[in-house]
């Protein structure tokens, strides 16, 4: 009798937890970077690198970055509503990356680095396209803003080794990133307050 209680409560438990999370699919740019940005967020419980948008089933990371899938680089993020809402991962989004290019973020050049916001529901396409309406209105953004706002479809984890990569090769990432420029290009349009 113990026992099935104790089961009734962990299955009621493992529910609770469940159902008060959601995700998000974000795509901006090289995914190391992406996944390092919204791991930082309180109430972002997982970021996991991955492939979105195009039309091959399962592809590797060869395929997508030599541009002939259709995919995307792109973060699929578990977060806690209580904590941080999705408008809130929207806005720390556009303060990530340079809107105003077009198949590109920052050195990486392709449709494989192409920007976009994959909502998995009504409410978050229209929280999406709210706050790309909020952004063009603003007059922060000079010009066009090229970020696609699309419909999630399927989206493939990338390979182990890309998981976390800024935390498990710490130099190389660093690196990386620097000599990509993104965190100047950033600064540049954002200012010193977007706090990357």
């Amino acid at each position: 009798m113990k026992r099935a209680v104790l089961f009734l409560l962990l299955v009621a438990s493992a529910s609770v937890q469940a159902a008060s999370t959601e995700t998000a699919i974000f795509a901006g740019g090289c995914f190391w970077c992406t996944e390092s940005d919204f791991e930082k967020i309180p109430g972002v419980l997982s970021a996991v690198s991955g492939y979105t948008g195009g039309k091959v089933t399962n592809p590797g990371y060869d395929q997508v970055s030599a541009g002939s899938t259709g995919h995307t680089e792109a973060v699929k993020i578990v977060f806690d509503p209580d904590q941080v809402s999705y408008a809130q991962l929207l806005e720390k989004f556009w303060l990530s990356i340079d809107p105003t290019t077009k198949d590109r973020q920052f050195c990486d050049a392709g449709t494989q680095y192409r920007s976009g916001i994959y909502p998995l529901d009504e409410a978050q396409m229209n929280a999406a396209l709210a706050s790309k309406g909020a952004l063009e209105k603003s007059g922060r953004i000079k010009g066009p803003i090229y970020t696609e706002i699309v419909t999630a479809g399927p989206f493939y984890p990338a390979e182990g080794y890309h998981q976390d990569y800024y935390k498990n090769n710490p130099v190389r990432y660093k690196f990386y990133r620097s000599g990509c420029g993104r965190d100047r290009r950033i600064e540049q349009i954002w200012g010193k307050s977007a706090g990357h």
